[in-house]
């Protein structure tokens, strides 16, 4: 890493700057991609960051889920700082900072760097130059079937061409590749643990469309005429394409599309600014979409419910945080449906619980102690639906103290799951709901409630979310976690997850249960539970046994039974 800095350094009197910012993001703003630049600077490896290099500091920028992460992977090199710090950010002043315009938004850089530093477009990525990363082009980019997404390709295009007319406007151009993946029903592999197709896409207010990649990922889509050969452009002939479209406005998001696209349109186009249409569409899944995920959950649900059973009760052997990680994606493997994770399993034990999005690994983890408490957060792909659960497991009797605040975790878990959406109905009510019975004992934790899911695409997505300041009204469709928590540093953590979804019936709104896995009944103090609650738990348990049971074997079958 700090061979890596000098080599940056020594570029900076060449391009006349005094420091150079270094984003987490790719130039498609995906949050886990295959190129990590940031973690080649840093050495921080966690999932939302950026760093700032100048000729004799560092610094690192991150969110309250990294904050031990950060420490540990950086703070040798680097001066951690939250993000809030990077608002109109004054650690230092009147210093000229190189960015590459394809990583970063024109939004952020007035948020960020305009009150008290100017800032410098280089044209070529100066970590590329120390350590170039390439794109993986070995998955091809497939079709869904309209069975499987609920809605045709051309149903959505006719809802961007409505957008785009009622804005006034002759094209808009989606430069999230998750949304070129819903609007044309299609996926990839251009993400390590997310079915995303690198790709953008220019439609226009009288339904054309251009899918802008690259020819070797879209020869199955025109092979299989998902798209014709005159919808598709190379994403090096975008430039001269660009130009020579007829028209006067054009559509951008710019929370989703970097400075030099922007500069790229505006150079011929009036450029209007409005939110991709297709981030709120997305996010309310229709039927066929929801069916889908249910019936991921299930065999998600089975996998985790054999490893808990297995992890609990069969094994006595002492194994690593990484064993046991290698362990449940076995489990969820014996289906064939399942494809990849969703993410990277976190699995920590005892202190490793504490960190937040804690990555165990093979040379520095820990065994996992029966007298400690066990986090794990994980999920899979499946053909069709994306999950993500987290459970906290004990193997011995615990504290009192330790059962009494998973116990208040729980009943903030439940409070979100019970909430009347239709009284409660944006995130940040919701929020509150979850944390108030730590709150009642001065704890806390600092990261959101719940973030949005998607349907076969990235774990993580907006525009809905649980947490202090989402403003958001949660709809019909929506999918959510459900995810209170508590983390003492050095000594534990505790997360409980599920994913839901709103359902509606004689107009009342509500969370449905995704996830189908036992909650960990031995860290609960029933005597801080009252009667709803309880009866909440009973319900949840008997809905997993009856959903699970018949894939189960006879012990496993017994011992969920015991549960409820």
């Amino acid at each position: 890493m700090k061979k890596n800095i000098q080599k940056l350094r020594k570029k900076f009197e060449k391009y006349k700057i005094d420091g150079y910012v270094v984003p987490k993001n790719d130039d498609y703003f995906t949050e886990y991609s295959k190129i990590n630049r940031l973690k080649i600077i840093s050495n921080f490896s966690g999932s939302a960051g950026l760093a700032i290099i100048l000729k004799k500091k560092n610094y690192l920028f991150t969110d309250g889920r990294y904050t031990i992460q950060s420490q540990t992977e950086s703070g040798r090199n680097f001066k951690i700082h939250g993000f809030e710090k990077l608002i109109n950010c004054n650690l230092f002043k009147n210093l000229t900072l190189g960015i590459d315009p394809k990583l970063f938004t024109n939004s952020q850089i007035k948020k960020f760097f305009f009150k008290y530093n100017k800032i410098k477009f280089i044209n070529k990525n100066l970590i590329d130059e120390i350590k170039k990363q390439r794109e993986n082009l070995k998955i091809p980019f497939f079709s869904l079937n309209k069975n499987i997404v609920g809605e045709s390709a051309n149903s959505k295009i006719n809802k961007i061409s409505k957008y785009l007319k009622k804005n006034k406007s002759d094209f808009i151009f989606i430069s999230a590749p998750e949304n070129v993946a819903w609007i044309l029903n299609i996926r990839g592999g251009d993400g390590p643990n997310s079915p995303v197709p690198n790709s953008r896409l220019i439609i226009s207010k009288t339904k054309k469309i251009l899918l802008i990649s690259k020819m070797e990922k879209c020869k199955k889509l025109v092979k299989n005429k998902t798209i014709k050969l005159n919808q598709f452009l190379d994403i090096n002939e975008l430039p001269n394409k660009l130009l020579k479209l007829k028209g006067k406005k054009f559509i951008i998001d710019d929370k989703s599309c970097s400075i030099f696209y922007e500069n790229l349109i505006n150079s011929k186009f009036e450029i209007v600014s409005r939110e991709d249409p297709s981030y709120l569409l997305k996010a309310i899944k229709n039927k066929a979409e929801i069916n889908n995920m249910v019936n991921s959950h299930i065999l998600d649900g089975v996998a985790l419910t054999k490893f808990i059973y297995w992890i609990k009760k069969i094994n006595k052997n002492k194994i690593t945080e990484v064993e046991a990680a290698k362990k449940l994606e076995r489990f969820r493997k014996m289906n064939k449906s399942f494809l990849y994770p969703s993410f990277d399993t976190i699995s920590g034990s005892g202190k490793n619980g504490a960190i937040v999005h804690y990555r165990a690994k093979k040379e520095n983890c820990r065994n996992i102690n029966k007298k400690d408490i066990f986090l794990c957060d994980s999920g899979g792909q499946y053909k069709y639906g994306t999950t993500d659960v987290t459970r906290t497991i004990c193997f011995t009797n615990q504290s009192q103290k330790i059962k009494n605040i998973f116990t208040k975790v729980l009943k903030g878990h439940i409070a979100v799951a019970t909430t009347n959406i239709n009284k409660n109905n944006t995130g940040k009510k919701i929020d509150k709901r979850a944390r108030k019975f730590l709150k009642k004992s001065n704890l806390d934790y600092a990261h959101g409630t719940g973030h949005g899911v998607g349907f076969f695409l990235n774990v993580h997505e907006g525009p809905q979310s649980i947490n202090k300041i989402n403003k958001v009204k949660i709809e019909p469709g929506m999918v959510l976690s459900n995810e209170p928590g508590y983390y003492k540093e050095n000594h534990f953590g505790i997360r409980i997850e599920n994913l839901v979804y709103v359902d509606k019936e004689n107009g009342k709104l509500f969370f449905k249960n995704l996830t189908m896995v036992p909650i960990e009944k031995d860290l609960i103090n029933l005597n801080l539970l009252t009667t709803f609650e309880k009866n909440y738990l009973f319900k949840y348990h008997m809905d997993v046994y009856l959903k699970l049971s018949k894939y189960l074997n006879q012990n496993e079958k017994k011992w969920l039974a015991s549960l409820i």
